[in-house]
């Protein structure tokens, strides 16, 4: 199949170029605009609690309120407030709600705090506002801007935080990553292209080949969430970036460097080209199989925010791989070897004298580089399993140095943590009939006492038909804390389903509650979608290697990455630098991107080290030349794959520089451990039975026939 694709696209590459410019120009012109959201309750299934308070709090109370933001006063040289500045802040909070903001309510003063070095002013939502809409933002900025002028010549400072403030917040700093990444991704490939092949044109190609892949891949994604309803994380564009540029320059330099190989083994340039579909794509496509199989297995997943992201990568992926077995090799095509000018280099073959020695090495002492490379994967792994995820989105995507952030500091001088954000419990009449006074008021005292708690407000507000009651409950620690989320989870829903009084029931919402049910549905996740995904890619390997013994060395071999690179995450976040957590989605993505991957490279590394099996070599000896060929490759591609995603950690939040390090030493890990080190040191041990039963390594032609044969044929 190979073979007659790259005949084909070598002998009319114009068609093929043609057919990709009308793909781009008919998805470009036709595609919906990618959206994205940052509420995480719109992940979560129906039948978990969080979800069934929100949609029973629509239903009751359906024109009550949110608070979409709230507004933090406090004096410049922090001391107490005066009565001139409550009166300033009263004021204040008047003239900005005479506004008329279009997605704001009432905006309503507080009191100040006990300590009076806080006060706070409470901005509603309106009633038929979208609370994490763009125009929800886009009140939040006016309303900063219109307060500048109002606390000139006073000596109160004041910032604005909550919901909708983090949202704009984590939303601008998401465009400026978006901004660094691509900048910071485009000169990292175009100066490690360059330094590699000493051609401009082969620099750039990836970039603009990726430039235009990436409109047909992000139009289809937007087709593909429009068509099955399907919600995308907000982060979903920036990794786009790192995936398309990464994987694609990744699957161009298979194909170049093969290309390369065929060109000095003597072939014209043509001939060459379609050498080279047929040497790598077999590679390409089993690697692109298997990125693909990993991101789809996330359809699996009870959170919509995986659901999303698996289809939406997978597209990426395919359309990566399509280009890169099609359209790359029709632009070498036209161009032969003017594709490496001005450079002559390409004539010669390097000594890769570095890679020959490391080969060598290998070949001779595989039980050294197996056991030397194993132990200290093992060793980083063990480190995982101190893991401890953190749920709070909003506060991983918005920089410490924000307005929200500060505000939020600010806020937590004079007020439980819990009442930038506090926790809803609903009491609500199973049986139709009007919930009791002193019913309400034993309940609330019931809350009230639960550990976690700091206060609850009463009376609680309770719907025109009186069966159901809200119960406003501040939690004395952080919403999004571990302690927060151990308190919601165990003593206050407990005391909310035990308090509530026969004919009734308690549901517990607000965003502690949404946090306690994703780290169920992640744990659930985790004992279902890795094991899926871990089979089809096993699946995939037994056909690619004919073989049903490679495999679980080599899913073993991508495991032990894995958990050298949370252990390793671990190691550095939560032990050097003493965070309370990492992000609860960060298995998730090492396990996209380093497993996947990780598969990459190993399939690239094995693919060579059988065909100079077939070659007639021994195994030691195999291994030896796989690592001198296919070095380069992996090398190169893993440099510049990891040197891709560790540009992550430029943009600006702890989400993104956790999950830059993590990805880009996974990465590191699978290139330059498992497949230059730990794979073809365990092939090379287990010799020809890693084959069994299809005996890959064998020659694909006879041998050539003995002189005893030639003898006894003559005769």
């Amino acid at each position: 199949m190979f073979a007659s694709l790259g005949r084909y696209v070598a002998r009319h590459p114009w068609q093929i170029i043609v057919a990709w410019v009308v793909l781009a120009v008919a998805v470009i012109l036709t595609a919906p605009a990618l959206t994205s959201t940052t509420d995480e309750a719109e992940f979560l299934p129906d039948h978990y609690e969080s979800i069934q308070a929100a949609e029973l709090q629509a239903d009751a109370f359906p024109d009550r309120t949110d608070m979409a933001a709230i507004m933090v006063f406090d004096r410049e040289d922090g001391t107490a407030l005066t009565d001139d500045d409550v009166a300033t802040v009263e004021q204040i909070s008047g003239e900005l709600g005479e506004l008329g903001l279009p997605e704001f309510g009432p905006i309503v003063a507080s009191p100040p705090s006990e300590n009076r070095l806080v006060q706070t002013a409470v901005i509603s939502l309106a009633q038929d506002a979208n609370p994490f809409g763009e125009e929800l933002m886009d009140s939040v900025r006016d309303l900063r801007e219109e307060a500048k002028p109002l606390l000139d010549g006073t000596d109160l400072r004041m910032g604005v935080t909550g919901g909708a403030a983090q949202g704009l917040d984590s939303q601008e700093a998401a465009a400026n990553a978006e901004a660094i990444v691509g900048i910071v991704t485009i000169l990292l490939i175009l100066g490690l292209l360059f330094i590699i092949f000493r051609s401009p044109i082969i620099a750039f190609m990836p970039i603009i080949v990726v430039g235009v892949i990436s409109q047909v891949a992000t139009g289809l994604i937007a087709f593909a969430n429009e068509a099955f309803d399907l919600q995308a994380d907000s982060s979903i564009t920036v990794i786009l970036i790192v995936v398309l540029y990464g994987i694609g320059t990744d699957y161009i330099l298979f194909f170049l460097f093969r290309y390369r190989e065929a060109l000095r083994q003597g072939l014209d340039s043509k001939t060459a080209v379609a050498h080279s579909i047929e040497r790598a794509g077999e590679a390409i496509a089993s690697a692109g199989g298997a990125v693909i199989v990993a991101f789809m297995a996330l359809v699996l997943s009870t959170l919509g925010i995986f659901r999303s992201i698996g289809p939406a990568l997978a597209i990426a992926v395919a359309v990566t791989v399509l280009a890169a077995l099609t359209l790359v090799p029709a632009i070498v095509s036209l161009l032969g070897t003017k594709v490496f000018w001005p450079s002559k280099a390409w004539k010669n073959e390097p000594k890769a004298a570095r890679f020959g020695a490391m080969g060598d090495a290998l070949g001779r002492h595989p039980v050294r580089f197996a056991l030397v490379s194993g132990l200290v994967l093992a060793a980083l792994a063990v480190f995982a399993f101190g893991f401890r995820p953190t749920f709070d989105l909003s506060d991983t995507g918005v920089p410490a140095t924000a307005e929200s952030s500060l505000a939020l500091e600010t806020l937590q001088k004079g007020l439980p943590p819990g009442a930038t954000d506090p926790t809803s419990v609903l009491l609500h009449s199973t049986d139709g009939s009007r919930l009791d006074d002193a019913a309400l008021a034993d309940f609330g005292t019931a809350l009230g006492g639960a550990p976690g708690v700091a206060q609850v407000a009463t009376p609680p507000a309770v719907s025109e038909d009186g069966t159901t009651a809200a119960f406003s409950v501040v939690l004395d620690s952080d919403p999004t804390s571990d302690a927060s989320m151990d308190n919601v989870a165990g003593p206050l829903r407990d005391t909310a389903h035990d308090a509530a009084p026969d004919g009734t029931e308690a549901l517990v919402g607000g965003t502690t509650s949404v946090f306690v049910d994703l780290q169920d549905a992640m744990n659930r996740d985790y004992s279902v979608v890795f094991p899926v995904a871990a089979l089809i890619i096993m699946v995939i390997l037994a056909v690619l290697l004919r073989s049903l013994v490679a495999p679980w060395y080599l899913m073993a071999s991508v495991g032990l990455g894995f958990g050298a690179t949370l252990g390793a995450s671990v190691l550095l976040f939560q032990t050097i630098q003493g965070d309370d957590g990492l992000i609860f989605m960060l298995p998730i993505y090492i396990y996209l991107f380093v497993v996947a991957l990780g598969t990459d490279y190993n399939i690239l590394m094995v693919a060579r080290l059988r065909e100079e099996s077939r070659n007639g070599l021994e195994p030691r000896d195999a291994a030896a030349m796989a690592v001198r060929h296919a070095g380069p490759t992996v090398a190169a591609a893993g440099l510049i794959l990891a040197g891709t995603f560790a540009s992550l950690m430029l943009g600006g939040n702890a989400l993104l520089v956790s999950m830059g390090f993590a990805i880009s030493f996974g990465i590191f890990v699978a290139a330059f451990v498992m497949a230059m080190f730990f794979t073809p040191a365990l092939t090379a041990l287990i010799g020809h039975a890693a084959w069994w039963p299809g005996h890959g390594d064998r020659r694909d032609e006879p041998a050539p026939p003995s002189a005893d044969q030639l003898v006894r044929s003559a005769d």
